[in-house]
């Protein structure tokens, strides 16, 4: 396969002239790699064909909702039935207290959950709830993890923030409001909450920073982070948007042995539709209207065919098995880097999260700013041709890869040739 595929390129064309850049969502636009994005036109287990008819082992899977595959039997049997009884109701329906209890078993002992649209919709509910919660105003993040695109959050972001060089967003008037600190930097972190550590409502974190390449942090880190928080009456938020969920029935909490007081959730909880969800105690959660004063809606928020497809993943994740496949598959993935002796990139993995690092000097880094501009430039540079060979990865170097249960050996296998 060479060049690009007709029908994208002049679907691409007709959207740049109706849409900003042509897309929904920066990155989709290929700005940093090169080329024309493709279209998508469906999708199968593993692969993704677009317009063209070309077909991709999809390495991307939607950023990672898709933990089943593409159009898994159980998922679309579940929104058609949803969909032929209605598609919205605006009102309560039976599906709500279903996946709310499949969420609370996992996420124990947490016993309230709030279900919204998105991952960027659950930071924002979670952050209102802290600031209610402790009649604070400061916030804490972490340079480099990326929190969605609310206001407060867009400080030193990952994701498309680094991926369009863009260091701060335009239109943002609330940054004032948020501190940053260097991930796995305890002194740093200590440095802050004896400046600050009276003014500060929460501190947000990915346990599992993915959104700007995979940045594996110490459990001690973690540790410290939550006996500090409990010190200074601060409360902990874990953003599991992309971990919630991804390596067992449960959170990267669990793994990690560290309880926050809120987590967000999104993605997989969704089942490749838009929910996402706050998880937490009650005396935190029922802060929310209509049992509290702060304040939380939305026309579509618990829309019956979304949660769904959310409670048809997550009881077919339940059974354990596909959980069984993706750590075969990533171990597969190791062994296959290994067995070919790589020389031109190192595989960070962590479960079924996997991130090609092209730099082979110094350690691999675990914190944004160490990452070095030469990794990015190879990650580039082989781009096209990854397409070329059939192999669908994020448009991003700064993104991670995603395995689901419907990936193959085989698969694995052409991945680790292409790279």
């Amino acid at each position: 396969m060479t060049g690009s595929p007709g029908a994208s390129e002049r679907l691409f064309a007709r959207a740049r002239t109706l849409m900003p850049g042509g897309v929904s969502s920066p990155v989709r636009a290929f700005g940093s790699v090169g080329g024309t994005p493709r279209y998508f036109a469906r999708g199968e287990g593993s692969a993704a064909f677009d317009e063209d008819g070309r077909r991709y082992i999809d390495f991307c899977m939607a950023w990672g909702p898709l933990i089943l595959g593409h159009a898994h039997p159980a998922v679309i049997e579940a929104v058609m039935k949803a969909a032929k009884d209605g598609l919205a109701f605006g009102t309560c329906h039976r599906h709500e207290p279903q996946l709310a209890e499949l969420v609370l078993e996992a996420f124990a002992p947490a016993d309230r959950v709030r279900f919204v649209v998105s991952g960027t919709e659950a930071v924002m509910t979670a952050i209102r709830l802290a600031r209610s919660h402790t009649s604070r105003r400061l916030l804490l993040k972490f340079s480099g993890c990326y929190h969605g695109h609310g206001d407060s959050m867009l400080v030193k972001a990952g994701s498309g923030v680094v991926t369009l060089g863009i260091a701060e967003s335009e239109g943002v008037t609330v940054a004032q409001d948020t501190l940053v600190a260097p991930l796995g930097d305890v002194e740093a972190l200590e440095q802050v909450f004896r400046e600050h550590g009276r003014d500060i409502a929460a501190v947000l974190i990915e346990p599992l920073p993915a959104n700007n390449g995979l940045l594996v942090q110490e459990n001690a880190f973690l540790q410290r982070l939550r006996a500090i928080t409990r010190e200074h009456g601060t409360l902990l938020v874990f953003d599991e948007v992309i971990s919630g969920f991804r390596f067992g029935f449960h959170g990267y909490a669990k793994l990690a042995g560290v309880e926050p007081d809120l987590t967000t959730l999104g993605k997989i909880v969704g089942g490749g539709l838009p929910v996402g969800a706050v998880v937490g105690r009650a005396e935190i959660l029922d802060r929310l209207a209509p049992l509290g004063k702060t304040y939380q809606a939305g026309t579509m928020a618990g829309n019956p065919v979304a949660l769904a497809a959310g409670i048809a993943t997550l009881q077919t994740l339940r059974t354990g098995e596909p959980y069984r496949q993706l750590e075969t598959l990533g171990a597969a993935l190791v062994k296959a880097v290994e067995r070919k002796e790589a020389r031109s990139f190192r595989l960070v993995r962590v479960g079924s999260l996997f991130w090609p690092y092209y730099d082979l000097n110094g350690p691999v880094p675990t914190q944004a700013e160490k990452i070095s501009p030469g990794a990015i430039a190879g990650f580039k540079r082989r781009y096209s041709q990854w397409l070329d060979a059939g192999i669908y990865l994020p448009p991003s170097a700064y993104e991670v890869g995603f395995l689901s249960a419907a990936h193959t050996q085989e698969d694995i296998e052409r991945l680790v040739s292409a790279l």
